[in-house]
């Protein structure tokens, strides 16, 4: 059963210097795809015939572009799109390919070095040498990139607990799930008991003087 750590998706928690030897392991194929180019050329038309352990050097230079140069760019401007169990087989691949290239190139210097001292092919055998002492160094260089590699996605795979998603436990984004909410029912107000009005008191009679009317007196004159 393969561990969780591997099939996670994200980057998982390493250090800083695995990038620095991802780096190195880009540089160094750089200079041995242009040894190998260069032993090639020594063969003018004849390169098809000397083209094994020159052209296995470029075969596996360019295949180390490709899986360290990506996975480099992908830790970095997109960790989200990052494959463990990808990047593990092709870290393998790579540490098979350049045992291979190495071993082969190393077999074919010591070929050429021994007839330079007789037949003057001296810069056959001193270019396929250089590949093959630079591919040892890089093979070195991907088995301990690998070893890290693989011990930090097991160690992600063992500090991340069961609710948390395998993309987020490398980053540090551990999401912690709210439990759902109580479904409360919508309060209804209170009715508060409405207090009797008090009746409006009529104005208060307001007392008014009696209207006085002038006394009439009897006219001095005789009525008709």
């Amino acid at each position: 059963m393969v561990p969780q750590g591997l099939m996670a998706k994200g980057v998982p928690p390493q250090p800083l210097w695995l990038l620095y030897i991802k780096i190195a392991i880009l540089a160094l194929s750089l200079i041995i795809l242009a040894l190998a180019a260069w032993h090639l050329s020594l063969f003018g038309g004849y390169a098809y015939y000397g083209s094994g352990a020159g052209g296995m050097d470029i075969f596996v230079a360019i295949l180390s572009f490709i899986v360290y140069g990506g996975a480099a760019a992908v830790e970095i401007w997109a960790p989200q799109y990052f494959y463990c169990i990808g990047f593990f087989i092709g870290y393998i691949l790579s540490i098979i390919f350049w045992l291979s290239a190495w071993a082969w190139s190393a077999s074919s210097a010591s070929a050429w070095l021994g007839l330079g001292s007789i037949y003057g092919y001296g810069n056959y055998g001193a270019s396929i040498a250089a590949c093959a002492g630079l591919g040892a160094v890089v093979w070195v260089l991907t088995i301990v990139h690998f070893f890290f590699f693989t011990r930090a996605c097991l160690e992600n795979s063992t500090d991340s607990g069961p609710g948390s998603g395998p993309g987020q436990a490398e980053l540090g984004q551990v999401k912690h799930e709210a439990p759902p909410a109580e479904y409360q029912q919508p309060s209804q107000p209170e009715l508060q008991p409405q207090q009797p009005q008090q009746p409006q008191q009529p104005y208060p009679p307001q007392p008014y003087p009696p209207q006085q009317y002038p006394v009439q007196q009897p006219s001095p004159y005789p009525t008709q």
